[in-house]
């Protein structure tokens, strides 16, 4: 072990495995590891792999100077409802916020859905007189003898944490701030919510959810951080750890208590982040990115230097207005289970086996069949070289399990598992290229102009199955794509994101540049104080610019990004030009005669981390097959060689049908498809 070395340890934790990466900055090594997930206790399996990783790297506990960390442990509480007990203080006459939403059904069509069940249920939402008028009176105050009954009826619902939130507060807070402050002192150990501090942003709906959902985690994430950093100075690490988040940015612990909500859809958004900076050591600024891990599969769209965002996502049934990282769940990942419906129809989840007991074949009492199952009977994995040879897979167990639906399919013969297995693969792929096309039409993008990066453990697998059905013409296969995610955490620098909104007329003229430029000082100001905090490490800080505008009269809005220079001096013209050349970019036109207005204005702080450099492969190694295998697909039996990934240096052409291994993940080349080695160790496969 080298005194000197300096590591930064990346950590994702997912529904079937946890999976670590190892960059060592003094000798640009970079090492992997994957530890089975223990869903009752995620941090179990941080404890149980980081010593396993420091081993395989030859590096020990004092040589760690960061961790960084992914979790989904909010998104499934929030959508299993295993949060914190709330309650949830309101003006008069808005006890039915979180029930009343914006009256949408769920669908158009079915008018049998239940609408989703409110974090907060009625009897927990309590009035207050405290109201704010739209341009900050004060028509309402509560005296010392409400905050009382207020801080009783909460304690006698038994509580666990308290939102307030209250009309017009996300432009004048002062009043919410000082109800919540009442409550705080009337309440001790129960964290108490001013909406506003969290996110204030207008539609009181979203403001609200907001809100909620970060005080419904707050207890969930504080008991699972502080287990989290115990088990890592268990280990003898003393490095800060950093959480990963849903914008693309990490957050120091501290951040991640006081505010879990912009953690809360992290986990796809590191992988993205990965795969940005290898398509841009790559030479490629448009690719779909496909995620496919043991319980789900997200895809998400990039062009350009930065991931794709949005602020119109959902958590379960719940809308978001947070900036995230924009990633479209489609369906399948490894662990989904297979079953035919009443009527004879082979389907491909929801339901998902996870991590325990998972697929059949893991022999942990699973006897479900998944598609995990139906890549081994298919001849994709090799049931002995499963991570490396240290788990073996249970072949007969996985055939039994897929017999039940080669019979219910009618199926006849010998070989009628496999041929089932092999239907199921191919209407997994159906679903997922059909939402695949759905989500690429709402963006406006032509699949044809991109290329697929697949990763997770699946991803690699299913990634030119998914490319033939979407006819796709390459596929790109990252460095240890079974590992990627924790590696775009480590890849991530510091960041959050504000906002204000206001109702800013363009036409106003000077008063409305007055107000632009004053707005974005403060939001600097805030941006600035919270990143000050975020430790050490922090090198360059930049802070990005964006307006929500539309035309008068229009019920949506459009996110402009701004410039340096307009925003340190707005400027009427050159703001209007934004949004006109937006507007047409997507629209098709500009409304050269309506007048403009700004509805809410951002800033994003970004604290720069030392970049990792991403390693480069040897050149030569045009590599040899160490073997053949028997895979079915597209119900005929290929004998296929099978070529050992680290063998393959920038020289190598492989031909289709062939099967490419690796430690922590298995690639197939369909027949017709040709792949070749990149420079950076990226395989890149292209149809013939």
């Amino acid at each position: 072990m080298s005194s000197a070395a300096r590591c930064r340890i990346g950590i994702d934790v997912g529904g079937t495995f946890t999976d670590f990466v190892l960059a060592n900055l003094s000798t640009g090594e970079i090492v992997r590891y994957k530890e089975p997930s223990v869903p009752s206790d995620p941090s179990l399996s941080v404890r149980r792999g980081i010593p396993a990783l420091l081993e395989r790297a030859g590096v020990g506990p004092a040589d760690v100077e960061l961790i960084v960390h992914g979790t989904t442990l909010l998104v499934n509480a929030i959508i299993q409802h295993r949060g914190a007990r709330v309650g949830l203080v309101v003006s008069e006459g808005h006890r039915g916020v979180l029930e009343i939403g914006r009256m949408s059904l769920a669908s158009s069509h079915d008018f049998t859905l239940k609408k989703e069940l409110p974090l907060v249920p009625r009897d927990r939402i309590f009035e207050t007189t405290a109201r704010t008028l739209v341009d900050g009176t004060v028509a309402g105050r509560p005296k010392a003898r409400e905050y009382d009954a207020l801080a009783k009826s909460l304690r006698d619902a038994k509580v666990e944490a308290v939102c307030v939130l209250l009309l017009n507060s996300y432009a004048h807070p002062a009043l919410e701030d000082e109800v919540a402050a009442a409550l705080a002192k009337r309440l001790p150990g129960i964290p108490v919510t001013a909406s506003a501090r969290i996110w204030p942003e207008r539609r009181e709906f979203e403001r609200a959810l907001i809100a909620v959902m970060n005080a419904y985690c707050q207890p969930i994430m504080t008991a699972y951080l502080d287990l989290l950093v115990a088990r890592v100075r268990e280990i003898g690490i003393e490095a800060p750890v950093y959480i990963t988040a849903s914008n693309g940015g990490t957050l120091s612990i501290d951040s991640a208590r006081a505010r879990p909500i912009d953690t809360v859809l992290s986990g796809p958004a590191s992988g993205l982040l990965a795969a940005t900076r290898v398509a841009q050591a790559m030479g490629r600024d448009a690719i779909i990115t496909i995620d496919m891990g043991g319980t789900s599969c997200d895809v998400a769209l990039n062009q350009g230097v930065d991931p794709e965002y949005t602020t119109t996502t959902r958590v379960g049934d719940y809308p978001l207005v947070l900036p995230v990282v924009n990633v479209l769940a489609i369906g399948a990942g490894g662990g989904s289970i297979i079953s035919v419906d009443r009527q004879g129809v082979l389907k491909v989840g929801p339901n998902s086996a996870g991590a325990d007991p998972g697929p059949v074949c893991y022999g942990r009492g699973g006897t479900l069949p998944t598609i995990t199952d139906c890549y081994l009977l298919a001849g994709f994995i090799d049931p002995q070289h499963f991570l490396g040879g240290r788990m073996k897979l249970d072949r007969e167990a996985a055939t039994r399990a897929l017999d039940g639906i080669a019979a219910a399919l009618g199926y006849r013969g010998a070989d009628r598992a496999v041929r089932a297995a092999d239907a199921s693969l191919r209407v997994a792929s159906a679903m997922m290229a059909t939402e695949l096309f759905k989500g690429l039409a709402r963006r406006g993008a032509d699949p044809r102009e991109f290329a697929l990066m697949a990763f997770g453990g699946a991803g690699p697998t299913h990634g030119t199955l998914l490319g033939e059905e979407a006819r796709l013409s390459t596929i790109v296969i990252p460095p240890a794509p079974a590992t990627f995610c924790a590696m775009g955490a480590i890849l991530a620098d510091v960041k959050r994101d504000y906002v204000r909104s206001r109702s800013i007329k363009l036409a106003a003229g000077k008063p409305a540049l007055r107000e632009i430029a004053a707005a974005f000082r403060t939001l600097e100001a805030e941006a600035a104080a919270w990143i000050a905090k975020e430790g050490d490490m922090l090198g360059e800080v930049r802070y990005d610019a964006a307006l929500d505008m539309r035309y008068a009269g229009q019920a949506f809005d459009l996110q402009v990004p701004v410039p340096d220079a307009l925003r340190r001096e707005p400027e009427l013209a050159g703001i209007a030009e934004l949004f006109h050349r937006e507007h047409e970019r997507i629209y098709s036109f500009r409304d050269l005669e309506s007048a403009i207005e700004i509805t809410t204005l951002r800033i994003r702080a970004t604290g720069r981390i030392p970049p990792i450099r991403l390693p480069e492969t040897r050149s030569g190694g045009s590599g040899a097959p160490v073997g053949t295998r028997r895979v079915f697909h597209a119900g005929r039996t290929h004998e296929v060689p099978v070529y050992l990934r680290r063998d393959l240096g920038v020289e190598a052409r492989i031909a289709g049908p062939a099967i490419i291994e690796q430690e922590d993940c298995t690639a197939w080349i369909l027949p017709g498809w040709t792949a070749t080695i990149h420079p950076i160790g990226s395989v890149v496969i292209r149809r013939d």
